[in-house]
């Protein structure tokens, strides 16, 4: 709490003279309307009293010994604390340029000696009142902005938030990649774009051979670390941004695979097997391995508007149900391809298989 709100005064007004007289006359004036008054006799006390203290106006003589009060004034406006203080120079000088200088340097207002108390009283009542609404409105101003930041911080929090949300929405909290919801939607966004450009796109299943007996031999959170990192393995194995991996259920993932004939897909998922095959996760249980291995089908097609996805996905299963029957820890691919009748042709080639085998 300050001087002014303590004792219920108008407002803190220092007066600056070096004649006792002028400084009695001054304060016992302004004391009488209600001011809070401090005097200083020279321009070196006047600038320590502000720095202690700052008021809401001066009143400051000009012919002072040693630093007169254009000194005092453009010292007081150099300094960022001070150069607010509205400053009313009181003097003797009554020529032009005096006062002219006295507005240059700072001073808000011009009283020449000898003054009329009226006078001093009404521009006093007016300068203090334009300092303290201009405060109020800097006061204003500062809660306004502080306002707008917190405004702006709880918005940019909120578009975190619902990014995060979103972001968990659409993703598997066990492995960290695409969740079957971000397939499915994926997969119709990249359908549609491919028939329009009538581009390729490939689709690989994975499935993690013997996974039942891993979990029965190594226990469940063996069995979710075994999956977190073969979906690590996965995410790795994928050079381009645009494909995407995710869990597509239990134990199987689904890469997409954007603008990719068979023969690239192929070579996506030959780099996947030996991603997981280098992670040498034991698995005594597999039939075909000593480590962890992945059967894999793979399905690749020009898209055709009036066909969905789904076909796609259907082809990719039947390649990895395949890969299973003919030993797993393999790679089988189907090709489908779209007669003018709108018959659904199947190819498999035996080279792909054999290569695989």
């Amino acid at each position: 709490m300050n001087n002014r709100q303590a004792k219920g005064m108008r407002g803190n007004i220092l007066v600056v003279d070096d004649i006792p007289d002028n400084l009695d006359l001054l304060c016992s004036l302004l004391t009488r309307k209600g001011f809070n008054v401090t005097v200083a006799n020279s321009g070196e006390m006047a600038l320590q009293m502000v720095e202690e203290n700052a008021p809401d106006l001066i009143l400051l003589d000009i012919c002072m010994p040693q630093m007169d009060g254009y000194e005092v004034c453009q010292a007081l406006k150099k300094d960022p604390d001070t150069k607010d203080i509205p400053i009313i120079f009181i003097s003797a000088l009554d020529e032009i340029l005096d006062k002219v200088k006295a507005f240059r340097v700072g001073g808000v207002d011009y009283i020449t000696k000898p003054f009329h108390m009226a006078e001093v009283l009404a521009r006093v009542n007016s300068h203090i009142a334009i300092h303290q609404l201009q405060r109020q409105l800097e006061e204003q101003n500062d809660l306004l902005r502080q306002e707008i930041c917190d405004r702006l911080a709880a918005e940019a929090a909120l578009q975190a938030a619902n990014q995060e949300l979103q972001r968990l929405a659409h993703m598997d909290g066990l492995t960290q990649v695409a969740n079957r919801r971000n397939f499915d939607s994926t997969l119709a966004q990249e359908w549609r774009r491919l028939a329009r450009e009538q581009q390729p796109l490939s689709l690989i299943l994975c499935d993690v051979d013997f996974f039942k007996r891993y979990n029965d031999t190594y226990g469940h959170q063996v069995g979710d670390d075994c999956l977190r990192n073969i979906a690590s393995a996965i995410s790795i194995a994928l050079k381009r941004p645009s494909d995407l991996v995710a869990r597509y259920g239990g134990e199987e993932f689904a890469v997409i695979l954007p603008n990719t004939p068979l023969q690239g897909a192929n070579h996506v998922a030959k780099e996947i097997q030996v991603a997981v095959r280098a992670l040498g996760m034991t698995h005594i249980g597999s039939k075909v391995s000593k480590f962890v291995t992945l059967s894999i089908g793979i399905s690749s097609v020009i898209p055709q508007s009036k066909f969905s996805p789904m076909s796609l996905v259907a082809g990719a299963d039947r390649a990895l149900y395949r890969a299973k029957l003919e030993g797993r820890d393999r790679i089988c691919t189907e090709e489908i391809y779209y007669q003018a009748d709108d018959e659904i042709v199947l190819d498999s080639p035996d080279e792909l298989e054999l290569e695989n085998e």
